[in-house]
């Protein structure tokens, strides 16, 4: 193995740690949190300790899909030398970067995947058409689909015939069967991606679709009836540890879907320098994530908790829940996506259904989506041209 392209991986694998770093800090490490803040369930420092802990959980356990289609999906008949995974990752990093320096939610995807693109272009590379149509279904429709899901479950939980200790309790189970169906790292057989419910399955000896269903049922029941009790018992406390739930959860989801923007990048480099297994840098990105959560987080949750809309226990069980869905189906369809825009967009749907214009800031959110669009051209840009003239000595 040559001195050179060690060199070359150490230096990737700072780059990408210091992406790590900037993602716990932004994306992943605020938005999970940001609603449970802004409805005063949490302080906005353990939030930022809370949401470290399951990010590093759901990158280990849940990165693997977003990480592959990263370093290896976005560019066709090539595979990125050291040099370009050095500059993909310091492109993405330096604009997510300048989106916590100023308080605006800059999307890590739209950075890191118009990074990657420009990068693989420059060094010969050819589109992958059929990826970027699937890309950008899901960023075009997470604002529509994600704000949508939010405004009508927050249009919902005040009404007073329809009792939350029925809603919530309904949402819950509903997050339950999705979290007992995604696939987690180690739970197959031989230690490969699996289940809750497919776990269940081979322990009690049986397969197919009845069983399941019956499965699924049986923790969407467990759920709910938990739920059921202790939002029956106190109202308000219920409410409270249900929305810190939800936001664990968004912030694992997170963790899993963002690892892969900061790690992806070095995949093709692994096998160079004798790494086969990406376990070990889904770690290593994992604690970068962690780390920016713990010392970068609290400015960018205090921006989106106060800035975007006044939330409530109840808008913010709102904001979570789609936020999850969403989230979990980036992560199963191995598509790079933004916590940044899923967030914000559930946020503001689940304010505008009580408080209509008033509840959110115009201009906060037209220079927010600004920004989402502005950073993946310039991403592309200062990707190519930079690889571009490294390739021109």
């Amino acid at each position: 193995m040559e001195l050179a392209l060690v060199a070359l991986f150490l230096i990737a694998g700072l780059a990408s740690l210091f992406m790590s770093w900037v993602i716990g800090a932004g994306s992943s490490g605020a938005t999970p949190f940001a609603p449970a803040v802004g409805a005063n369930a949490i302080s906005t420092m353990r939030a930022a300790f809370v949401v470290g802990i399951f990010g590093l959980a759901g990158a280990v356990t849940q990165g693997a899909n977003v990480s592959e289609a990263v370093g290896r999906g976005l560019v066709g008949g090539v595979s990125l030398p050291a040099a370009g995974v050095i500059v993909a990752l310091f492109v993405g990093a330096g604009l997510m970067a300048v989106g916590i320096y100023t308080g605006y939610p800059i999307a890590t995807a739209f950075t890191v995947t118009g990074a990657v693109i420009g990068v693989g272009m420059a060094t010969g590379g050819t589109p992958l058409w059929a990826k970027y149509q699937q890309i950008g279904t899901v960023w075009l429709l997470t604002p529509v689909v994600g704000g949508g899901i939010a405004y009508g479950i927050a249009s919902v939980l005040p009404r007073a015939d329809v009792p939350e200790r029925a809603t919530i309790p309904a949402l819950a189970a509903l997050v339950g069967v999705v979290l007992a169906n995604v696939d987690f790292a180690f739970l197959g057989p031989g230690g490969k991606p699996g289940s809750v419910t497919a776990l269940g399955e081979r322990l009690l000896g049986v397969d197919g679709v009845a069983a399941t269903a019956a499965l699924s049922g049986g923790v969407a029941l467990a759920v709910a009836a938990a739920v059921y009790w202790d939002v029956r018992r106190d109202e308000a406390g219920g409410l409270r540890r249900v929305l810190l739930a939800l936001g664990s959860l968004v912030a694992f989801s997170a963790g899993g879907s963002q690892v892969g923007l900061a790690v992806g990048p070095l995949l093709p480099l692994l096998e160079d320098v004798g790494m086969r297994s990406p376990a070990v840098v889904l770690l290593g990105g994992g604690v970068g994530i962690l780390v920016g959560s713990w010392t970068g987080a609290p400015r960018m949750i205090k921006s989106l908790s106060q800035d975007y809309s006044s939330l409530g226990p109840r808008r913010s069980i709102a904001a979570l829940v789609p936020s999850f869905l969403i989230a979990q189906l980036a992560v199963l369809l191995g598509v790079p996506v933004s916590f940044n825009e899923i967030v914000v967009s559930a946020i503001i749907g689940s304010g505008a259904a009580v408080g209509g214009s008033e509840a959110v800031d115009p201009r906060k959110i037209t220079v927010t989506v600004g920004a989402w669009v502005g950073s993946f051209a310039l991403s592309f840009a200062l990707g190519f041209g930079s690889m571009t003239a490294i390739g021109s000595f």
